[in-house]
């Protein structure tokens, strides 16, 4: 999906060894074991684009809200993003609107990558007759576990594969907490939580995109160790602890 700046190839190269150690947003990468689907079916999803490039996922939260990871903003500036909506391809169709301003989560770690959540606010609304559409925010004291969810986004089909133009799904399940934390070596935090099945993740393309169970968003996803690893759950962040947050921003 986002072609990382060479730049940053050259110190991820140059870190190699430190990015076994501490998490890996997920930038450049794929939605691993998917099918392709269409916006009509999740039209909450839209492209965050940066100068006209797809670079993550993002939620409608309200007409002119937007809810994304903080790590796919951290280096950008408003004026540099917009948001393509209603539209099943990333690069083509729906309609694009420019960002506004971001809020960041003041604690937002890029090194643990805890709370990694940003709202983004549009320079003018989505228009009701669009298929775009909002999608419900998980409660903040909703129970943990056993829950099945639905991830969505345009990242590559396989490791070093191209694109696909069409967005693309992937049912996952909940991994228990001490589980996951026991496979990351304690570096889950209360922000985070886990969700995987054998085959299927989201992966670094799908960043800021929803995690959602039934009609409500529990999650962005934000990192994780390879893809589809069996000892690697999928991270994402964890909605219901960062509401305060993100109804602040709204």
């Amino acid at each position: 999906m986002f072609r990382l700046l060479l730049l940053l190839t050259v110190v991820t190269l140059a870190a190699g060894a430190r990015l076994q150690l501490r998490p890996t947003p997920r930038l450049d990468g794929k939605i691993v074991g998917g099918k392709p689907v269409k916006i009509e079916e999740y039209p909450y999803q839209v492209s965050l684009q940066r100068y006209g490039s797809h670079v993550c996922g993002g939620s409608i939260l309200g007409p002119n809200k937007i809810l994304t990871a903080a790590h796919c903003i951290s280096s950008s500036s408003a004026s540099s993003l917009s948001i393509r909506h209603s539209s099943t391809y990333r690069g083509s169709e729906g309609v694009v609107i420019k960002v506004s301003s971001i809020a960041k989560h003041p604690d937002y770690d890029p090194f643990t990558t805890s709370h990694d959540v940003s709202v983004l606010t549009l320079s003018e609304p989505i228009k009701d007759s669009d298929i775009g559409k909002p999608i419900t925010l998980v409660e903040a004291y909703a129970t943990e576990g056993d829950r099945e969810a639905v991830c969505t986004g345009w990242g590559t089909l396989s490791s070093g594969g191209s694109s696909p133009l069409q967005l693309q799904a992937v049912d996952v399940k909940e991994v228990d907490r001490e589980e996951c934390n026991r496979s990351y070596n304690g570096r889950i935090t209360d922000t985070m939580i886990c969700f995987a099945s054998p085959g299927k993740d989201s992966c670094q393309g799908d960043s800021g995109g929803p995690l959602v169970v039934g009609d409500k968003q529990v999650g962005i996803v934000s990192w994780g160790r390879g893809c589809a690893r069996p000892d690697y759950p999928g991270v994402y962040a964890h909605v219901a602890p960062l509401r305060t947050f993100i109804d602040k921003n709204l």
